[in-house]
């Protein structure tokens, strides 16, 4: 293995995406050959000792890729300070450490996706790439043809940040609520619900059910299983 940057090192040992990973080396918690490092471009080889919260690490040979469909009430990350169930309570039998793409809200169900390849991570968390995310969710209130219009255009949330331009189509009018599939390729914190929010039509419940061309399908919730390599493939052509 040539010399590589600190933070694709432990992406690579599947401890968590470059992003986080870069986090983790400015936080102080990564060494070498017993040095604290906090450059994330600091090169290390195989032949460096590596360590994360003082344990050591190695690049996984195994690549994994899962999709999961997550149930509500589960935290999308590898362990929670609350002590709440994470979606790796829901991944059995797989011995490579892996972590999630993204996260879902504890409160949101539906596709997520789980691996050990930290290139395959930040390829597909990477703003710049735009990947299109598809949700199913129930709303509350009056929706007509204004408010959809100002949710495609772009909308203001946190105070002061702008939407980039969404996709709202009804599937479904109920007698107080609406069924709608609303598709996004950003990935602020809670933007759905928040952005349902600043258009008076607050979130009921809400399903992620396809990224890019990547369908849920008939997984049921709670279950998991691994990619193909096509669409691993698909993914990575996205």
């Amino acid at each position: 293995m040539q010399k590589t940057r600190l933070q694709k090192f432990i992406a690579m040992a599947g401890i968590a995406s470059r992003r986080k990973a870069e986090e983790l080396i400015r936080q102080g918690k990564v060494e070498v050959n017993n040095v604290l490092v906090k450059e994330p471009w600091y090169p290390v080889g195989e032949d460096d000792c590596v360590k994360v919260n003082g344990k050591r690490v190695f690049p996984e040979k195994k690549k994994v890729y899962i999709m999961l469909n997550k149930p509500e009430k589960y935290v999308s990350t590898v362990r929670d300070q609350f002590s709440r169930k994470t979606v790796l309570d829901l991944v059995s039998g797989v011995k490579e450490r892996i972590y999630p793409v993204g996260r879902l809200d504890y409160n949101t169900a539906g596709l997520l996706l789980l691996t050990n390849d930290g290139e395959f991570a930040n390829k597909l968390m990477h703003p710049s790439n735009e990947i299109e995310k598809t949700y199913v969710a129930e709303i509350e209130g009056f929706l007509d043809s204004e408010k959809i219009k100002k949710f495609e255009e772009g909308i203001i949330i946190d105070n002061n940040f702008k939407t980039s331009p969404a996709k709202l189509r009804i599937l479904k009018r109920k007698a107080r609520t609406y069924i709608v599939e609303i598709k996004i390729h950003e990935g602020k914190n809670r933007q759905v619900k928040k952005m349902c929010e600043a258009i008076g039509c607050p979130v009921i419940n809400l399903k992620r059910t396809a990224i890019g061309n990547l369908n849920i399908g008939e997984l049921p919730e709670g279950q998991w299983r691994h990619l193909t390599r096509e669409e691993v493939q698909m993914l990575m052509d996205l």
